[in-house]
């Protein structure tokens, strides 16, 4: 098993290169329910944390509510694969909503982009924005060459 330290540059390589996961959650009754997110991941050499900035609709709040975690689930046309399982946590501060606004402003490549091309989001401070707070328990890496030809190393790890 891969350490943190480890999967983590792997992981985002990936996860940012696809740029949209596939995030799951589970209602009251324990159905899944999943949509199309855009996370960034950050690794400060101890933790990793995923940013979603994202609009706090009643089918969010309520299936967080009654689980606080997701499955986050990354794929690509190469098979190239990356999952983590979250602790999810809910941020309305405007601390914490601005620097996610900038962070996502201000992130390179495909993976940034200006909040403020959502039409209901014209303010980080505005109660239609805000921000999902990602603490993964377990990551896997499973690179597509993998399935096509055996080349490659799974990397896995979990808390």
């Amino acid at each position: 098993m891969a350490s943190l330290q480890q999967i983590s540059s792997p992981f985002i390589d990936v996860a940012h290169r696809i740029v949209w996961a596939t995030v799951a959650t589970v209602d009251a009754a324990n159905r899944p329910r999943s949509r199309v997110l855009h996370p960034i991941w950050q690794f400060d050499g101890e933790r990793l944390t995923g940013w979603i900035a994202t609009g706090p609709t009643p089918v969010k709040v309520a299936g967080i509510a009654h689980s606080p975690y997701v499955s986050v689930s990354y794929w690509d046309a190469q098979h190239d694969i990356a999952t983590a399982e979250c602790r999810v946590t809910w941020h309305h501060d405007d601390d914490t909503c601005i620097r996610i606004w900038n962070l996502f402003k201000n992130a390179p490549g495909s993976v940034g982009y200006d909040p403020a091309i959502i039409p209901v989001w014209t303010d980080p401070t505005r109660p239609e924005f805000a921000v999902l707070e990602l603490t993964p328990w377990r990551l896997r890496v499973f690179p597509g060459t993998m399935l096509l030809g055996g080349a490659g190393e799974v990397l896995d790890w979990h808390a």
